[in-house]
């Protein structure tokens, strides 16, 4: 008898992981959308400057750049889905630049979470652009004229105070090799605000974040 009960537990185990794997893997199967939205100056120093980008020039002027738009679950997120959507062509992938920093970039999101989108290359590409566009970017933060070090939640309320509708729970900031390195929004399907999922993580707890002023 014993045998059997752990039998038939193992099997249940297996179907429900594969129930769980056969949902990640379907595109258009969401929850909701994180707009994640990367300060290109943490980038550049981290890995821009030593592959020589374009976008970490001095005068080049990117601030929050789009690291990408990606479906999400309230518990966990799908990627790589198999969907029959064409891929996007290298105009559509070289249009997205001036919010990207790359071309490479944008071919990159698509076959990670655009695929899971369950839109054409063209429509999710146009729906990514509405969002990154609905931001509006603190001023304060684009007026820096040199490198500064400050609690990483300054950089979050200063987004808040510049766009009411998001909630304190919201937007999560992360950080990277002790810099302010993103801003990740949650949205609905329809692109509003709203609270973000448990597993989303916390926000980034330094004291003294660098945060490098714009190029």
């Amino acid at each position: 008898m014993g045998c059997r009960l752990i039998r038939a537990g193992l099997l249940a185990f297996a179907l429900c992981g594969a129930a769980l794997s056969a949902r990640a893997d379907q595109a258009g199967v969401l929850d909701l959308y994180v707009l994640a939205l990367s300060w290109n100056s943490t980038w550049c120093a981290i890995e821009g400057d030593e592959r020589g980008a374009a976008q970490c020039e001095t005068g080049a002027r990117h601030g929050f750049t789009l690291h990408g738009l990606w479906p999400q679950y309230e518990e966990g997120w799908p990627s790589y889905c198999s969907t029959p959507a064409r891929g996007p062509s290298d105009a559509l992938t070289a249009g997205m630049v001036d919010i990207m920093g790359s071309s490479g970039l944008a071919w990159h999101q698509w076959l990670k979470h655009g695929v899971c989108s369950g839109l054409p290359a063209e429509d999710y590409f146009a729906l990514s652009r509405r969002a990154y566009a609905a931001v509006t970017v603190p001023a304060v933060l684009t007026q820096l004229n040199r490198p500064v070090r400050l609690p990483a939640e300054v950089v979050e309320d200063a987004l808040r105070e510049a766009n009411p509708d998001l909630s304190d729970s919201g937007v999560v900031t992360t950080c990277r090799e002790g810099r302010i390195a993103e801003l990740r929004i949650c949205l609905t399907r329809d692109l509003e605000p709203r609270d973000c999922p448990a597993d989303m993580g916390r926000d980034c707890s330094l004291r003294e974040a660098l945060f490098d002023p714009i190029r």
